[in-house]
């Protein structure tokens, strides 16, 4: 198979993408030091990311914390300031629009927070929660508004009995089916869900993840799933890609990139998902990544990884590695290492 060089984007689609973000730069200001030598420069939480979301699939993010995962579903929702880069939702760019024109927008993207109870007013009713994007969108009043609140609450798996308690009575998995709730009111494309099992117990996990995909088959909901837990991200994506420092270092459909991982990070990531068979576990090849994860206020020129990498040369702190095909995959799974492609 050819391993012809490619951008830092996945091979663009025949169908063109419901949700696509194309170089996103998400860089913070900082200044440090004393007052007669002051160093300045910048944290750069989002480094370049390129994706695109399909109509009814689920692009699952995953990566060590502090890669820029979150960063990246918040810059999309506008909750954190882009520096560079695109993101189109069905071929309008999202950058540079006023709060006025991105409330229109904000209607097709609405997000899932990792907390549900820091995510939850403690002040208002579930009725008020959930209704309350009715309310901002003009969409639903009065009686209506009601109605349509216990329609969402059924929808969730939540008893309409509990339409005028607060969030502090409910459980955790409750909390989250009524953030869940909320997105959905509006009648969304797609849905950003930033670690929303993290907090939760096991088993609440699976209803949560189970709910998910059945709103997705019911409503053609399109997702973007952020988690750390790769089992998770192997039963609910469609595609996954990884993170590492801001940047995406590899991506493909989900089968593909748990078969045949190709970056060296990758493969580091997977060989510590824990397995339940303890012979399998003790037989199997961990590999075990020396040296810290570096700090994200340097800019690297060559492969920001290569501090770690077990097969770094000499080339890849010299030069960027574009994205290219995996040899072992389809061509829509790519990678960028020098050494692996």
């Amino acid at each position: 198979m050819s391993n012809a060089l490619m951008s830092d984007s996945v091979k663009p689609r025949q169908t063109a993408p419901l949700l696509s973000v194309e170089d996103l730069k998400v860089h913070y200001p900082f200044s440090r030091g004393s007052f007669l030598n002051p160093e300045h420069g910048f944290i750069r939480a989002v480094d370049g990311v390129s994706f695109e979301i399909a109509e009814g699939e689920t692009l699952a993010l995953v990566g060590e914390s502090g890669c820029g995962k979150s960063t990246t579903a918040r810059a999309i929702t506008g909750l954190a300031p882009v520096t560079d880069g695109r993101i189109r939702l069905n071929g309008t760019d999202l950058v540079g629009l006023s709060s006025r024109e991105m409330l229109r927008y904000r209607r097709e993207v609405q997000m899932v927070f990792q907390d549900p109870f820091a995510s939850l007013n403690p002040r208002m009713t579930v009725g008020s929660i959930i209704g309350e994007p009715l309310a901002v969108h003009k969409l639903a009043a009065g009686k209506d508004r009601k109605l349509e609140v216990l329609r969402l609450m059924e929808l969730v798996g939540l008893n309409p009995k509990f339409l005028n308690r607060y969030p502090h009575e409910f459980s955790g998995g409750q909390r989250q089916r009524i953030g869940i709730a909320r997105a959905l009111a509006v009648n969304p494309k797609v849905i950003l869900c930033d670690e929303p099992v993290s907090a939760l117990d096991v088993s609440i996990q699976a209803q949560i993840i189970n709910l998910l995909m059945d709103l997705q088959q019911r409503l053609g909901l399109s997702y973007l799933f952020i988690a750390h837990d790769l089992s998770v991200v192997r039963h609910i994506s469609t595609r996954v890609g990884v993170m590492y420092l801001g940047r995406i270092v590899e991506i493909g459909s989900a089968k593909s990139v748990y078969n045949h991982p190709t970056h060296p990070y990758t493969q580091a990531l997977l060989s510590a998902v824990p397995v339940p068979d303890p012979k399998a576990a003790v037989s199997r090849n961990r590999i075990r990544l020396e040296g810290e994860v570096p700090t994200p206020d340097q800019e690297y020129v060559g492969c920001s990884f290569i501090n770690r990498c077990p097969i770094a040369v000499e080339r890849c702190g010299k030069d960027r590695p574009p994205h290219a095909q995996s040899p072992e995959a389809g061509e829509t799974h790519t990678a960028a290492c020098w050494e692996r492609t």
